[in-house]
């Protein structure tokens, strides 16, 4: 059995072309991501809103686990903010994707919150090699 952990466990490791298309699925995921949680927010509003931002957070944590930087957390962040900020400018017609309450603003401002804490938290790495475990 491996001493390193489960493979799974392991950030991604792979070449540089691999890497900016890594980036470019995670602006696209956080686009979806800032659409979908724009029209759940206010279908379901307490559920909605609260399932909108964790989906977000998810996967602004994810990208910077998964590529083991904090550009992958800035990269569905700039994905999302893009989506919302487009959603929230109004149509020629009038129309508005988002309403006037409060959780629009709380969708709004506590995505950008999470962006913002999920792209400048340290991952916490562990150190490496055989002897920084207790006991060895």
């Amino acid at each position: 059995m491996s001493d390193r952990g489960s493979m799974l466990a392991q950030p991604l490791r792979m070449p540089p072309a691999g890497r900016v298309a890594a980036y470019v699925g995670l602006v696209v995921l956080g686009a979806v991501a800032g659409l979908a949680g724009a029209l759940v927010q206010a279908g379901w509003f307490p559920g909605g809103l609260l399932l909108a931002l964790v989906g977000a957070g998810g996967l602004f944590v994810g990208g910077a686990r998964a590529l083991d930087t904090r550009a992958g957390a800035v990269a569905p962040a700039a994905g999302w903010m893009i989506s919302v900020i487009l959603c929230t400018a109004g149509r020629p017609e009038g129309d508005f994707l988002f309403g006037v309450g409060g959780g629009s603003y709380l969708f709004l401002l506590g995505g950008m919150a999470l962006a913002v804490i999920c792209a400048t938290i340290g991952l916490g790495r562990q150190p490496g090699g055989d002897g920084v475990r207790l006991g060895k």
